[in-house]
């Protein structure tokens, strides 16, 4: 039965027609919104009530329904007026907890945080406002995007929207750690929702959602109020359930920023992909890492990775094996400079400025250690232990900077594989195609299992290179595994070339035709 039919059959009557705006892309819901088919108001209603009736998902620590429905209000004016601010204006949106949103709680699911409500709006979140996109919450996370589950919460996990059974602990995790992000668009609530991505944490959990997962150019987006983790590696992150609506939110928010000094300063131009039947392969070079064919990788998962690379390949493209050698080490570096930076920028909570505050008046001393004691969950507090013992001068050269010295090696391979010398053009590639995750969603009783460093170790091998490297990489859903969760393969291409890179997704999903909403319990526990 097609997603379209069973809504259909299972909504009540007064709900049938409205909810065909979940089978629209953003332009579409706009051309319909601007026609008076439909209204702002009326789909942000309902994506406010889904939010509710699928609460049990937990992708959300806070709802914003009276700034929701006022901002619906004003875009409903507008569309009578025939003057809509851009394709977004009046689309449903979520934002990962860890963007800074004026005037709204912002906590990335951190006791440290849990009453902070900050004065102003990160970049990102303006320029989605300014596009007139309504923001109807703040979605879940691991604490301080630690994490590949968001298992790590004070909220609690999010489960994800495909697991079979959702009413006991045999549910699968959502991944992470914006995990919320994925799971409000996977689950239909929103068209669209911001996650960060330091080492994989937008593609994760796209790929075990089964949406699209969009990490940029490291400087593409501003990272101005997205409270930090790991400076020289975060990037704001897309979640879209098509290639399409992913471009209509780069567009709207990508360029440079005047309170980012690591934001490109060199104008955006709008990426426009045209039709895919009128996208040519022939003169497109695929590479297919042999390093990512390693230990842990499923069967169901290389089976979807050689499916497409010969897709592709009957698809005109030149596919060939290359090497990126360092991968093996990536994961080893990236956990080093990761904790250093962990180190230094968690110092900032301290308990005087802002933030949790331990109730201890003996000495300074004291309140700084009962606040980050109270404030801070074991991931957090290891993190910052680990990062300061790489950072003693006893330690800095033998760990950090031989980490650094070891991530530009990293980057090199990308270089070599993207940007060879022109005696050896033979060997570039315009994209890499890898897998996202070495399996489909696991269990949560299976993942934590797991420390939460063994759990980064596997779930973010094959994601956080690009993060080291600084370039674009997506994140694309294919199709069922053989226990019926998604599985999602990764294109990566050199800095600033994400429009090669959405040209090929946007093809391939043309090829697969993953319906990003056939999970129909969802529907279900609307009725």
């Amino acid at each position: 039965m097609s997603t379209y039919l069973f809504v259909l059959l299972t909504l009540p009557e007064n709900r049938k027609i409205m909810k065909r705006h979940l089978q629209l892309n953003i332009k579409q819901l706009s051309s319909c919104y601007a026609d008076g088919s439909i209204s702002p108001r009326l789909v942000v209603d309902y994506a406010l009530d889904d939010a509710v009736k699928l609460k049990q998902l937990n992708a959300f620590i806070n709802l914003t329904p009276e700034k929701s429905l006022h901002q619906a209000k004003e875009s409903d004016h507008r569309y009578d007026k025939k003057e809509p601010l851009s394709v977004l204006d009046g689309v449903p949106i979520a934002i990962k907890d860890n963007f800074c949103t004026k005037d709204l709680t912002t906590t990335c699911a951190s006791r440290m945080l849990a009453n902070f409500v900050p004065p102003y709006n990160a970049t990102v979140c303006a320029r989605l406002s300014s596009a007139g996109a309504v923001l109807i919450g703040k979605t879940n996370m691991d604490q301080y995007a630690m994490g590949s589950g968001t298992v790590d919460s004070i909220y609690g996990p999010t489960k994800n929207v495909w697991s079979p059974n959702l009413n006991d602990d045999k549910w699968h995790i959502a991944g992470g750690s914006s995990g919320g992000s994925a799971t409000a668009v996977a689950a239909g609530i929103c068209f669209a929702a911001i996650g960060s991505d330091t080492g994989g944490s937008t593609r994760n959990p796209a790929a075990y959602c089964g949406v699209v997962g969009l990490k940029p150019t490291y400087g593409l987006l501003s990272r101005h109020g997205l409270i930090p983790l790991v400076n020289s590696m975060d990037v704001p992150g897309i979640f879209t359930r098509n290639i399409s609506d992913c471009v209509d939110v780069l567009n709207a928010i990508a360029g440079p920023d005047n309170k980012d000094s690591t934001t490109i300063r060199r104008p955006y131009t709008n990426i426009e992909l045209p039709h895919y039947e009128d996208i040519d392969l022939r003169n497109l070079k695929v590479g297919i890492p042999k390093e990512y064919h390693c230990e842990g990788l499923s069967q169901d998962v290389l089976d979807t990775w050689m499916k497409v690379a010969d897709m592709l390949e009957e698809g005109g493209a030149n596919v060939k094996q290359v090497s990126l050698p360092n991968t093996a080490a990536s994961i080893f570096v990236y956990s080093i400079l990761n904790q250093c930076e962990v180190a230094s920028n968690m110092a900032r909570y301290d308990g005087i400025e802002y933030g949790h505050r331990a109730n201890n008046d003996n000495s300074t001393e004291e309140l700084y250690a009962m606040t980050r004691a109270e404030g801070f969950n074991t991931v957090v507090k290891t993190r910052i232990l680990t990062g300061n013992y790489f950072l003693l001068r006893k330690n800095y050269q033998k760990y950090f900077e031989k980490a650094l010295s070891v991530r530009r090696l990293i980057a090199q391979d990308f270089r070599n594989v993207f940007e060879a010398p022109k005696h050896s053009m033979k060997n570039i590639v315009d994209v890499l195609l890898t897998p996202t995750t070495l399996t489909d969603a696991p269990l949560f009783s299976d993942f934590v299992s797991l420390s939460n460093r063994d759990q980064c170790a596997r779930q973010d091998f094959c994601t956080q290179p690009a993060n080291m490297a600084g370039i674009p990489a997506i994140s694309i859903p294919i199709r069922l595994s053989r226990t019926g969760l998604p599985i999602g393969l990764q294109l990566m291409s050199r800095s600033l070339n994400e429009e090669i890179l959405l040209r090929v997704a946007s093809w391939i999903e043309s090829q697969v035709e993953f319906d990003c909403l056939a999970n129909e319990q969802i529907y279900a526990a609307r009725s």
